[in-house]
């Protein structure tokens, strides 16, 4: 008999590779984290929510503004496998770029199984679209505007890179400053027979279409490429199959584990002014 995917010949362990849940002694307790920490983010920094950016209700950004005028820019996708989760579970994404005077902007988008995986990936182009238009009339450089996500908001970031730009919406071929890519998955395949597959309802067609590890252009905008290093190898060896893609194609960039962090820890970071993530962009920004 065939294996489902690699040496992987049944569910069950596609699911210990790829639900990093299993794990947890409380599987909400990362939920938690990133909601307590995301209404302090709330509430302590100023702050604009659901600024609509397309037609649909779903289709809203938060943005964190920077103190400075024309201020760089961070866009962040967020994770949840592309069927939970909203933008406001992750505003503490903002609580250690604003104090290195980066703009935040947080997007939402619709859920998996109300719509499919190629209209997300159309919200989010559609939003870093919206930003790189518009962010200028709330104190943003259109210029220097750098995009990144964890886990499935990764894999979004990865499709934005793989993005006719200047085609489907006129701007530049490669618009934006710099890309970080936390946690993410590249050849989505192996979900198919995974517990997620029931909502997310993967077909050959969505796969091939969503895949980014098989589409990579030329671009250069420079990347990291990262994972937690306490992750499985699926998680680890989806990044760097990745990375390899993504030099073959002649293309710039960092890879490397994330040291003491698992899924959900990996992008902690992003609440410490001084964590590699943030310098990291603050680097490519000229924060």
């Amino acid at each position: 008999m065939a294996n489902l995917y690699r040496e992987f010949d049944a569910q069950a362990q596609i699911d210990a590779q790829y639900n990093p849940a299993i794990k947890l002694v409380d599987p909400s307790a990362p939920g938690k984290y990133y909601a307590a920490q995301s209404a302090q983010a709330r509430n302590q920094l100023r702050c604009l929510l659901d600024v609509p950016y397309g037609p649909t209700r779903t289709e809203t950004l938060d943005i964190f503004p920077a103190d400075t005028p024309n201020a760089p820019v961070f866009v962040y996708l967020h994770g949840g496998y592309w069927r939970a989760l909203s933008s406001k579970d992750f505003s503490c994404i903002a609580l250690g770029l604003q104090p290195l005077g980066i703009t935040t902007v947080v997007v939402n988008y619709a859920l998996c199984p109300r719509v499919t995986l190629d209209e997300i990936t159309r919200q989010v182009r559609a939003a870093v679209a919206w930003t790189l238009r518009n962010i200028a009339k709330h104190g943003g450089d259109p210029a220097r505007v750098a995009l990144g996500g964890h886990s499935a908001g990764a894999h979004l970031t990865a499709m934005c890179l793989q993005t006719p730009w200047e085609e489907d919406y006129g701007l530049p071929r490669a618009p934006l400053a710099a890309a970080v890519l936390v946690s993410g998955i590249y050849d989505i395949s192996p979900l198919r027979y995974s517990y997620l597959q029931p909502m997310i309802q993967l077909d050959e067609g969505v796969i091939r279409r969503n895949s980014p590890l098989f589409s990579v252009r030329a671009c250069h905008i420079p990347i990291w490429v990262n994972w937690g290093d306490e992750e499985t190898p699926e998680f680890a060896r989806q990044a760097s199959s990745f990375y390899a893609a993504w030099q073959e194609a002649g293309n710039q960039g960092e890879l490397s584990a994330l040291p003491d962090a698992d899924h959900y820890r990996g992008i902690h970071g992003f609440e410490n002014s001084r964590s590699s993530l943030c310098q990291w962009l603050a680097s490519r920004l000229g924060a």
